[in-house]
């Protein structure tokens, strides 16, 4: 689809396409769902539809294993009154399924005490363009995504004699939604999403490592190049082969370095989340009640940036229908905003800061983060680590868990090192970081001139709906952290 004029319009015209036209379906049905549902009066309602087409391609053994296709598409109504929601899907797209679903909800407003009318169908003026309207898997062939996975595969086994499996996958998603919301705005999107992964097994006297990298974001699949798969394979392998030399990590409190890039996915986790809408209405999120206060050292500046071009984490328009924004949540050590839906900023009295996200039509929208990162300071990366007189410098992340109410969390470091006097002494392996959100933000004392995002591969999990999200910082040290090891 041509984007180069107009691209609202377009989007809108090709939501048509696919979502109302072959159902015979128009603006004019939705807006009569909609005041069906007002009947009774309400403060918010929203129509949202989708289809989306998806793909994916996995290689092991040297042989492509396993392939998928799906189409999913259909709708929800969602219908608010004080602080209750209702909400009907369907995946049948029909007027018939439409109307009977707006009858379902508008139930809620019946002891309701509404305050919003009905507005009349308004385009939205769509102020985004991150990523063109395009279908990210007819790009390729279905030869050459084979070709592509194969082709990660001998690559690898070429780089070393070590390496003996490799397992690459490949997958694509074309995703159109349209909203209708109660206040008449109409707004859609078209975003396409892509993600190419490579994991390698090395053995050396018995003993297997493993190794993963991995990249994507909102454009095609032909991205995925020779020198782009070259990338990831190359630094697979680097990490395979390092982990047959690591020894058993070390634990204690120590002072820790944490890398650039990926590993803000302890910023996501053990802080991000703490900072949506939901959890600080309801009182349950560590950093409740605390706007205006000093929550973290001074230095560190944390932002929610819906609108980077081409990434993973970024929309045009949040599930909503609200252009996404580059928020400021933490702005040198003070907390100054939370990341806001619809429902928990009016109840908060806050303003809508674009951050209405679901997993599908058949799922409410929550406040979620979109590319949640922190700014660069004025740190060389290099003499960050060499301030380490005895402690662990961890360069990548696998897996984590937090408690949002106390902040709390635990994750595993994937590539971490031994550091003594300044010098990288060996990796380790098995080292888990142990702290509390808030509490780790107050003990940053230097931050990076590096700030880096992750390379596409992010996935957030909140209350059952996954969401594609990007994360990034620079190199930090924290002066104090709970390290859990093996040794």
């Amino acid at each position: 689809m041509d984007t180069s004029t107009a691209p609202a319009t377009l989007r809108l015209d090709e939501a048509r396409r696919l979502l109302l036209t072959p159902y015979g379906i128009d603006e004019a049905l939705l807006q009569r769902a909609l005041a069906s549902a007002f009947e009774h009066r309400l403060d918010y309602a929203d129509i949202y539809l989708q289809y989306t087409r998806s793909e994916g391609w996995s290689l092991e053994e040297g042989m492509v294993k396993s392939g998928s296709f799906g189409i999913e598409q259909g709708f929800g109504i969602r219908a608010i009154e004080g602080d209750k929601t209702a909400f009907a899907y369907s995946d049948d797209i029909s007027a018939a399924r439409l109307m009977e679903a707006a009858s379902t909800v508008r139930g809620i407003a019946r002891q309701g005490r509404g305050r919003v009318r009905l507005g009349q169908p308004a385009h939205a003026p769509g102020p985004h363009r991150l990523y063109d309207a395009l279908d990210p898997l007819v790009a390729l062939d279905s030869a050459a995504k084979v070709e592509l996975l194969q082709r990660a595969d001998r690559l690898a086994r070429a780089k070393d004699p070590r390496v003996v499996q490799v397992m690459a996958s490949l997958s694509g998603e074309y995703d159109v939604v349209l909203v209708l919301r109660s206040d008449g705005l109409l707004a859609a999107d078209v975003r396409p999403l892509v993600r190419f992964n490579v994991t390698v097994i090395a053995e050396q006297g018995g003993r297997r490592e493993t190794g993963s990298s991995g990249g994507g974001g909102r454009h095609a699949l032909s991205s995925f190049d020779e020198a782009a798969v070259r990338v990831h394979v190359d630094e697979a392998v680097r990490q395979a082969l390092l982990n047959l030399d690591s020894r058993p990590a070390p634990a204690g409190e120590m002072a820790v370095v944490l890398g650039s890039g990926w590993p803000g996915i302890l910023l996501h986790e053990a802080i991000g989340h703490g900072l949506e809408g939901d959890f600080n209405r309801k009182g349950s999120s560590a950093f409740s009640g605390r706007l205006g206060q000093q929550v973290a050292a001074r230095g560190v500046t944390v932002l929610d940036d819906g609108t980077l071009p081409g990434r993973r984490g970024s929309l045009n328009i949040d599930d909503e229908g609200n252009a996404t924004n580059r928020t400021v949540l933490i702005e040198d050590g003070i907390l100054v905003d939370y990341m806001q839906d619809t429902l928990n900023a009016r109840l908060m009295k806050r303003g809508i800061t674009g951050n209405a996200r679901r997993e599908s039509y058949a799922c409410v929208p929550l406040p979620r983060m979109t590319n949640t990162y922190m700014l660069a300071g004025g740190n060389d990366p290099q003499e960050i680590v060499a301030s380490l007189d005895r402690g662990l410098y961890a360069v990548n992340f696998g897996g984590g868990q937090v408690d949002i109410t106390s902040g709390k969390f635990v994750f595993s470091a994937s590539e971490a090192w031994w550091v003594e006097h300044g010098k990288l002494q060996y990796p380790v392996k098995g080292a888990t970081l142990i702290g509390n959100g808030p509490d780790v933000l107050t003990h940053v004392s230097m931050i990076g001139s590096d700030l880096e995002l992750d390379p596409g591969v992010g996935t957030c999990g909140k209350e059952g709906q996954s969401v594609p999200v990007g994360v990034g910082q620079p190199t930090l040290r924290i002066d104090r952290m709970t390290v859990g090891g093996t040794a």
